[in-house]
């Protein structure tokens, strides 16, 4: 995790440090037993071929997890996600790097709360957005 970011310290336009990942099929099988998806598109091969699609793809879940994941460690322990969700608009495949970025669209105080909206995605390995979205997040101030 890194250090702990403040209020302070962000502005419209501040990018979040991104979060890259390659699944393989071993993390995927593993998360499908952790979230109980188990659509065969994402483990068997034959059948996502059968689907139209070259091979399988990756959980649209999985990818929500990273957000969330860029999302948790930027923010730190004092910070609290308020709000969080994206929409699958692209497939992802296994063995290819995902990188979940991030980057700030307005800071705003509401009543107490020093608050920090976002627009967060997803994208492959060829820089296509496959999984935006949008997340609010409340962070401490130094003050």
């Amino acid at each position: 995790m890194a250090e702990q970011v403040y209020i302070e310290d962000v502005k419209e336009g501040l990018e979040l440090p991104p979060v890259k990942i390659a699944p393989d099929k071993q993390q995927l099988v593993k998360f499908a037993a952790g979230s109980g998806d188990f659509n065969p598109l994402h483990f068997d091969e034959k059948f996502a071929n059968n689907m139209g699609l070259p091979e399988t793809i990756v959980h649209g879940r999985f990818k929500y997890a990273v957000v969330g994941r860029m999302l948790t460690d930027w923010m730190g322990y004092k910070g609290r996600l308020k709000r969080f969700g994206v929409n699958y608009r692209g497939m992802d495949m296994p063995n290819r790097q995902i990188t979940a970025r991030g980057v700030v669209t307005a800071v705003r105080h509401e009543g107490s709360d020093h608050i920090v909206e976002l627009d967060v995605w997803t994208e492959d390995a060829d820089g296509k957005k496959t999984t935006p979205g949008t997340a609010t997040v409340a962070l401490p101030s130094r003050g």
